[in-house]
């Protein structure tokens, strides 16, 4: 493949403020692309977004306005979206709830970016060759689903509701695939590997613990966890691997016995729409 593979294609990437979205912006875009760069923070974003030429969009997750916001600034910007990368995560020790009245964790980490991809949808199905790039993670595997009990109000561990989050990434892209198979849009959820040197555990000291001693699996570098997604982005044929799951590069990777149950995704996105109250 050529080094600039990606010229004329736009990529937005959320959580690309630092961490593995930053380092797959910078990739992405020494492929060719014109990366939006959508983070938390102001000045992080920009700077990201100055060293990959980049536009930087701030919209903080844990206001599901920021999302609708952000989805229609990429609406009236960008006629075309290759690629959606929903790369945006935290893990949290304390409950808290957002302004919308949702559990943070689940809020950020599942609940804004299947509202984000749904208000995109039309742009992204019109493109007929973009992609839904949904960063799960190994950690989907301790996680289980009450669709009665969506927030995991009965989790006691934020392992366990941070695992359902993750897991409702992976049902999610399931039923996406599912739901527009044959336009031409694909969708592929993956596990970056156990990154130390990110911010996703900064609100967690037991999860970064966990990380710090190797008690989840073997450490990956910033790099090396970016490079699912960059794989994903620019893999020439994404529609055998529609709807599916990567531990890493390895496509069908170990998974959570619920993560296959097509009606559970069915159930879980009807779950979804209802609780997000309006059509999305």
């Amino acid at each position: 493949m050529g080094d600039r593979i990606l010229a004329g294609r736009t990529v937005v990437i959320t959580g690309a403020s630092a961490g593995i979205g930053a380092e797959a912006a910078r990739r992405l875009a020494c492929l060719g692309a014109s990366v939006v760069v959508v983070g938390r923070s102001p000045e992080k974003t920009a700077a990201v977004a100055r060293q990959v030429g980049g536009e930087p969009l701030v919209a903080d997750f844990t206001r599901l306005s920021d999302v609708r916001r952000l989805a229609d600034t990429l609406l009236v910007r960008y006629p075309c979206i290759d690629v959606l990368a929903n790369n945006a995560g935290v893990v949290l020790t304390r409950r808290s709830r957002t302004e919308d009245g949702h559990d943070v964790m689940f809020q950020v980490n599942y609940l804004a970016p299947f509202l984000l991809t749904n208000l995109l949808l039309d742009r992204l199905t019109t493109a007929g060759r973009a992609r839904v790039i949904t960063t799960s993670s190994n950690g989907h595997r301790f996680g289980s689903i009450d669709l009665d009990d969506l927030e995991g109000a009965g989790k006691r561990s934020e392992l366990l509701r941070y695992g359902m989050t993750k897991l409702q990434n992976i049902l999610f892209t399931r039923e996406l695939a599912r739901r527009t198979r044959g336009s031409g849009l694909t969708a592929m959820a993956f596990h970056p590997g156990v990154i130390a040197a990110t911010d996703i555990n900064r609100e967690a000291p037991l999860v970064a613990a966990l990380v710090r001693y190797r008690l989840l699996g073997g450490l990956s570098t910033l790099a090396e966890g970016a490079e699912p997604l960059v794989h994903l982005a620019t893999m020439p044929d994404p529609e055998a691997v529609n709807g599916g799951y990567f531990h890493r590069l390895r496509p069908n990777g170990p998974v959570h016995r619920q993560a296959t149950d097509d009606k559970l995704a069915t159930r879980l996105w009807e779950r979804t729409t209802e609780l997000l109250g309006t059509p999305v």
